[in-house]
């Protein structure tokens, strides 16, 4: 595993979990969210489905990237087309390819960024980040929008787990100890920001897929 850079480990929530709260300021996350705009305008919003059953999930998804991230009866995996327009991703923004290259402490930029759309009711349960070929790369979180209520655990399902509150700005790095580490979104609190035009909250994953 590569170590995170020493500037995150002054607020570290568990060995390998970093959380850096409003790590983008007011400006910096409109500038992302008119971006995120212009991607979801070429490459729309859709409901992924779970493996084996198809029950839909509760978030909408998007991604940019050289790969995006897809669920659907046949499983989970990444692809370079959207699975609707059958088009490539668009690319991820220079903002993010920054802010990975300043937190991940990985030798290689990200290949994918999943962005969720988190609508009134809607929930992530928990789950571990593992379909990628490299799990030495972090995964990086960055949030925007109404506050969450994010739960974190660790790689056994079913054992204990803490909760805190994600705001608008706030980045949360996945490595070492914790890349597998399970995590989910039990709540979004609405009100809690104005970021976004219809309210709700963005959350983007940045990922490293294969190998370096």
């Amino acid at each position: 595993m590569y170590d995170l850079p020493a500037q995150l480990l002054v607020m570290p929530i568990q060995p390998g979990l970093a959380v850096l709260p409003g790590r983008l300021d007011r400006r910096e996350q409109e500038d992302l969210a008119a971006k995120l705009a212009q991607i979801v305008e070429a490459a729309p919003l859709f409901t992924p489905r779970m493996p084996r059953t198809g029950k839909p999930f509760s978030v909408r998804m998007t991604n940019c990237g050289k790969l995006g991230w897809v669920s659907d009866a046949s499983g989970y995996r990444y692809q370079p087309l959207h699975p609707e327009t059958g088009r490539p991703w668009p690319a991820i923004p220079s903002a993010l390819l920054a802010l990975w290259k300043e937190v991940s402490g990985y030798p290689a930029p990200p290949e994918a960024c999943l962005v969720n759309v988190y609508g009134a009711g809607a929930r992530m349960g928990l789950h571990q980040d593992r379909d990628e070929e490299d799990l030495a790369a972090p995964v990086v979180s960055v949030s925007l929008g109404a506050t969450c209520l994010f739960r974190v655990g660790g790689t056994q399902r079913g054992g204990p787990t803490r909760s805190f509150r994600l705001s608008t700005g706030d980045v949360v790095v996945l490595g070492g100890e914790s890349r597998l580490a399970f995590h989910g979104v039990d709540r979004v609190i609405e009100g809690t920001s104005t970021l976004l035009p219809d309210g709700g909250r963005i959350n983007l994953t940045l990922r490293r897929v294969t190998k370096a």
